[in-house]
């Protein structure tokens, strides 16, 4: 009797009141020791309010059954498919939704339905990757924030290839710890395009500038990364940047210099096809015939090949740098290899040893930082012992 005095009082009720009572309702069903009879009126009101003309009311369903279990699934799809401002908090929270209603919302929702989808906990690859392929940018930023998302590699690409650009979703996609390394070089990818077109647009470098200095960022990245890796995700990262043709002889060349061993053993195995073990042993022998015949099948230009081995001699005898800290160019390793290569015709040399002048001048500029930190560091021990006990003295007296 009480659900259907409901029914007739909504009819001319305001929408703030019926809101109001569409809530008691709600609370009712869910809560309130109802017969079997009185279940089913219940329900009978609650499918009517879906057709209320005001969100408000429908909001007040939406709020009241979005976390709960026992309500009926044709309730609560209804109120998936309304408009965001109902639909929030259901695609946000509701147990009943499937992922099939899921990825049919996130395809029929704008931004602020996405967004609720991506909040949800625990998502599972299929609507991460839905959302991935048509998620805006803020959906694609709660995604990547949501730890509890199962999103596959593939979609996390496809994430950083079609909304790269935008600071939050990288932001949020590089706090992930899950994040795959190969993932992280296509951020930093991202990044490194994003400032380039930026500063070229403000006429601050010239484009050619601009494209090189964005290489050379990617390069960083991408030794630091591998320096930070174990084998198996040095092996993929090589393979990603292959694969998008980052991969490139000075990429390489930096790797090698920077005293990266594992970057350069996994690489030269990718290019040649040999296994990893072979491909070890012969590194080690840089001056034998065996190299030259790797290097070969690598598929790299033979006017560096003096550099490399050089390279190669240089890191046997000073051995490799480890962890992410170290991944900066050897200032030893680019003199012992700038004096390989004072020797080569003039025509195979200027662009090689502008590029090794540029990896010497990096390298200065970092052990420069590295010393001037130092000396700070020094100087404020210094100060610290010259006058803190005095100070603390001072202090003992006063009080």
């Amino acid at each position: 009797m009480i659900v259907r005095r409901f029914l007739l009082w909504a009819r001319n009720a305001p929408a703030a009141d019926r809101a109001e009572a569409t809530a008691a309702l709600v609370h009712a069903y869910l809560y309130a020791d109802l017969d079997d009879a009185q279940r089913n009126e219940a329900e009978t009101a609650l499918t009517a309010m879906l057709d209320d003309p005001s969100p408000l009311v429908r909001r007040a369903l939406s709020d009241g059954l979005a976390a709960s279990a026992d309500v009926p699934h044709h309730v609560v799809l209804t109120l998936a498919s309304d408009g965001s401002e109902v639909a929030e908090p259901v695609l946000a929270c509701s147990p009943l939704l499937l992922d099939s209603d899921l990825v049919d919302a996130a395809a029929l929702g704008d931004g602020r339905a996405q967004t609720a989808i991506a909040s949800r906990p625990y998502l599972s690859p299929a609507v991460c990757g839905a959302l991935a392929e048509i998620g805006c940018a803020d959906a694609l930023a709660e995604l990547a924030a949501n730890a509890t998302a199962e999103i596959g590699e593939a979609s996390l690409f496809r994430i950083v290839e079609r909304h790269g650009a935008d600071g939050a979703v990288r932001e949020a996609l590089l706090t992930r710890d899950d994040l795959p390394v190969p993932v992280r070089q296509a951020v930093s990818v991202a990044l490194a395009r994003s400032l380039g077109d930026f500063v070229t647009a403000c006429g601050w470098l010239s484009a050619q500038r601009s494209e090189r200095v964005g290489r050379e960022s990617c390069e960083r990245a991408a030794v630091a990364l591998s320096a930070g890796s174990d084998d198996e995700e040095v092996t993929r990262l090589v393979v990603h940047l292959r694969e998008t043709a980052q991969l490139t002889p000075g990429l390489l060349l930096r790797a090698l210099l920077s005293g990266q061993a594992a970057f350069v053993q996994a690489a030269f195995t990718d290019l040649s096809g040999l296994p990893p073990a072979r491909v070890r042993g012969i590194l080690r022998d840089a001056s034998g015939s065996g190299f030259a015949a790797l290097y070969d099948r690598a598929g790299l230009p033979l006017s560096l090949r003096a550099a490399f081995g050089a390279g190669l001699v240089a890191l046997s005898e000073r051995g490799t740098e480890h962890g992410p800290e170290m991944a900066r160019l050897s200032r030893h390793h680019v003199r012992r290899t700038l004096a390989a290569c004072s020797d080569l015709p003039a025509n195979e040399a200027s662009r090689l040893v502008a590029l090794l002048r540029r990896f010497e001048a990096e390298a200065a500029r970092d052990e420069a930082r590295l010393h001037a930190d130092i000396l700070a560091d020094e100087a404020a021990l210094d100060l610290v012992r010259r006058y803190a006990p005095h100070e603390l003295e001072g202090r003992v007296v006063a009080a």
